[in-house]
């Protein structure tokens, strides 16, 4: 008997027929949020997006295509570590590894930001030579808070231990001593990102970065008028047009071999912003690797 009618397929953007050996980007759903420090909730995150996604058009009008042919697998649910936040990282740079060393390019739901440093770690111990740009309205530049080296708040300061390449965008709260510590050629507070169009901010990004980059983006970069499901708000962030028209611009010079989204907070009844932060990464993957690009 065939059913009348059936749900889209439950993996990110509902696709039919998976198939890891053709896949160009496999996500992974990282339902782990062990190191917040404020309100919790990014572990139903990678959930919440997957969801979302699955009502999402393949079509892209914005690009003019149907982005999904690229090659997009979706893997199962990372379990998480909690025996502590080191030895998450270490679960999680072991299975982005396994993706790299297949010539994937890894795309991680989160999921708290400390899930960043694990995927860095991967890059890192292939000795890749690559660039970070970090969209996130806190600089996570900590050295450590609660005892811990590996929380959301010090992901950067892990990221800078690997890489000297670290271009932050959209900050608007900083802790006095991180302040200190700021590189101006490195960061794009918003105080600094308020007057500039889109393609001044991207291009002084591409000028502080390689041609190879991996991106990450916690949501909370974006306003909270447009995203307000986030464990940690801060008002006057970037508006989805914005940061989508920078990705845009970064797309025609950079070469993407990472990317994460994070500390999406997900509340009930509320979809709004999941469908937000699905249609970002679709719209991402859209701008690096569309076939009308190449």
């Amino acid at each position: 008997m065939e059913p009348l009618n059936t749900l889209p397929k439950y993996n990110l953007f509902g696709l039919e027929g998976q198939d890891y050996k053709k896949a160009k980007v496999v996500v992974v759903p990282i339902p782990y949020d062990a190191t917040l420090t404020y309100r919790s909730g990014a572990r139903d995150g990678p959930h919440a997006i997957i969801d979302a996604s699955r009502n999402l058009e393949l079509y892209s009008y914005e690009i003019g295509e149907d982005i999904s042919k690229i090659g997009i697998y979706t893997t199962d649910e990372m379990a998480p570590d909690l025996s502590s936040p080191e030895n998450m990282a270490k679960r999680i740079q072991k299975e982005i590894g396994i993706l790299l060393d297949d010539g994937k390019m890894p795309l991680l739901l989160g999921g708290d930001h400390s899930i960043t440093i694990g995927a860095i770690g991967a890059f890192k111990e292939r000795k890749k030579d690559i660039s970070i740009i970090q969209f996130d309205a806190h600089s996570d530049s900590r050295d450590e808070i609660f005892g811990s080296k590996y929380t959301h708040a010090s992901v950067m300061a892990r990221v800078r231990e690997m890489y000297d390449k670290v271009v932050q965008v959209g900050l608007r709260s900083i802790d006095g001593d991180s302040a200190k510590a700021l590189n101006p050629k490195c960061t794009l507070t918003m105080e600094d990102i308020h007057g500039l169009s889109g393609k001044e901010i991207a291009r002084k990004i591409i000028e502080a970065t390689g041609s190879e980059i991996y991106i990450t983006i916690d949501l909370d970069v974006l306003d909270p008028s447009e995203m307000p499901s986030v464990g940690t708000p801060e008002p006057d962030g970037l508006r989805f047009n914005q940061i989508t028209e920078i990705i845009r611009e970064i797309s025609k010079k950079k070469r993407l071999v990472g990317l994460d989204i994070v500390e999406l907070s997900p509340i009930p009844y509320f979809t709004y912003p999941n469908f937000t932060a699905a249609k970002l990464a679709y719209l991402t993957l859209g701008y690096f690797f569309s076939k009308k690009k190449a």
